[in-house]
């Protein structure tokens, strides 16, 4: 397979990811994958991270992208939900442009925090042809707590890999956006498209019943899977990540 480098311009701000595809000509169906928000644990030294995933996916049949949202990895900026969504509409974009790719195969799976920013992106947006979501809150309690919304922003520039310390918007602007793009406001527009909602059933950040309701709002063609004995990080999990790829495969006909 083939890797490339991308740096995208999105409100100012550099936006950093690469994208992997299949080493022989034609056309493909193309996969965004986008991750959560950091927690600022400890790296594991065994752990690839999504350059592991986006190569398992490519051999599969995708044209994969992956990118750190602002404030995030290698990508400049700070943290903003609704930022993050025009992060995501600028690598929609880099993807419908990208030779190779089939136009009307563009599916999107969002893990966390980014899923659900892929919800509240994939209701706007049409060029999305499926959508996956992965441990998807339905919404972040601590955005309605002034001090845990202030500690959450300085504890993610601490981690961020850039240390911008641009000024950010206020935290009354953090906290409208993130009210803004909450998943059960949107997920009810994916359909007609088709929908897969994962959660592990251990999940010990976002509680499994979080995943049932997303379901239940959710249109039809939609499919839920609970994985047993799973946990958050649903990345790492290989019966989680097994049937996002079968389910893939099968709406993109692969």
């Amino acid at each position: 397979m083939d890797k490339s480098r991308v740096s995208l311009e999105v409100d100012g701000l550099k936006i950093i990811g690469e994208v992997y595809s299949p080493s022989k000509e034609g056309t493909y169906p193309a996969l965004c994958l986008c991750h959560g928000i950091p927690r600022g644990t400890p790296p594991d030294p065994t752990d690839r991270g999504y350059p592991s995933l986006a190569e398992r996916f490519c051999a599969e049949g995708f044209i994969v992208m992956i990118f750190n949202f602002r404030g995030t990895g290698l990508s400049e900026g700070n943290f903003d939900m609704l930022g993050w969504a025009r992060d995501l509409e600028a690598a929609l974009d880099y993807l419908y442009r990208l030779g190779g790719v089939d136009k009307g195969r563009i599916s999107v799976m969002g893990f966390s925090g980014g899923a659900m920013v892929s919800v509240y992106v994939a209701s706007k947006d049409k060029r999305v042809s499926s959508l996956v979501t992965c441990s998807c809150p339905t919404k972040l309690a601590f955005a309605a707590d002034r001090e845990r919304l202030e500690a959450f922003i300085e504890r993610q520039r601490t981690i961020s890999i850039t240390g911008d310390r641009r000024p950010s918007l206020s935290l009354e602007e953090l906290a409208q956006g993130i009210k803004e793009i909450s998943p059960l406001k949107w997920i009810d527009r994916i359909s007609p498209r088709p929908l897969l909602i994962i959660h592990g059933e251990s999940d010990e950040v976002v509680a499994p019943s979080q995943a049932l309701e997303l379901y239940q709002r959710a249109g039809s063609p939609k499919e839920l899977v609970m994985v047993r004995g799973a946990r958050h990080r649903l990345r790492t999990d290989e019966n989680a990540m097994s049937a996002a790829l079968d389910w893939l495969k099968r709406v993109n006909g692969l």
